[in-house]
């Protein structure tokens, strides 16, 4: 089944007199259920707009988007705050955790603005905490956590209201490269059970653990092609 429909995606940026940026010139994409995708490309391919419209933080200026195959290309910023807040998990590279916040109010927040009941977000928030291997670190806030911590905090975030879609956004960029494959890891394991995840990036070795790469050059898709051949992690 798939989850995102993208037809002759078009994205252009007014610079201001005659000058116009065109960050997307016609990109088409599709991905399914339980996919693990990545998208890679140079600084300028577009990737981040690509990343933002799937994300619903950014509109087309042409072409058809569906999510779930509910149209969002024209939505308003209401409507697509609400398929942000319950579609799509976030996950980024500074983490965006309240500093004042301990792991497991910063887990809650996207269900408290869903509206959900104390007693049922802490319960959920606690088995995303769970989930991610910090159940011992609930109440720590991110200063007293390390960065693979933060990181597993707002992977947690991103899991608990249940997303049709994981989207990442060069997860591993504040990290060292073993605290990173270890991020890697969980990401496999939250696929392993049912999840579709898109990730952003411009490591290839992190690339190379999603199951399908699609690579943008110049605001198009350049390769779209399965990954063959992965790296080894953790000795397997």
């Amino acid at each position: 089944m798939e989850i995102i429909k993208l037809q002759q995606i078009k994205k252009y940026y007014d610079m201001g007199g005659a000058e116009e940026v065109h960050a997307l010139r016609g990109v088409d994409v599709n991905i399914g259920q339980n996919e693990y995708v990545a998208i890679m490309g140079p600084s300028g391919s577009g990737k981040s707009t690509l990343m933002n419209i799937i994300g619903c933080l950014d509109t087309p200026t042409t072409g058809l988007y569906e999510f779930n195959k509910v149209n969002v290309s024209d939505m308003n910023d209401d409507q697509l705050a609400k398929i942000r807040n319950k579609e799509i998990g976030f996950v980024f590279q500074t983490f965006n955790l309240l500093a004042r916040s301990n792991a497991l109010h910063n887990v809650e927040l996207p269900l408290i603005y869903a509206g959900i009941n104390k007693s049922e977000r802490r319960k959920l928030a606690m088995q995303a905490l769970e989930q991610v291997g910090l159940a011992d670190r609930v109440m720590h806030k991110p200063n007293e956590l390390s960065g693979g911590q933060r990181q597993r905090v707002a992977i947690a975030r991103a899991l608990v209201t249940s997303p049709s879609i994981i989207l990442a956004d060069e997860p591993t960029g504040n990290l060292d490269t073993k605290t990173g494959d270890e991020i890697m890891v969980l990401f496999e394991e939250i696929h392993k059970k049912g999840n579709t995840i898109i990730l952003v990036t411009h490591e290839e070795y992190i690339a190379e653990h999603a199951k399908r790469i699609i690579r943008l050059r110049d605001g198009l898709v350049e390769i779209d092609e399965h990954v063959k051949r992965r790296k080894i992690m953790n000795g397997e």
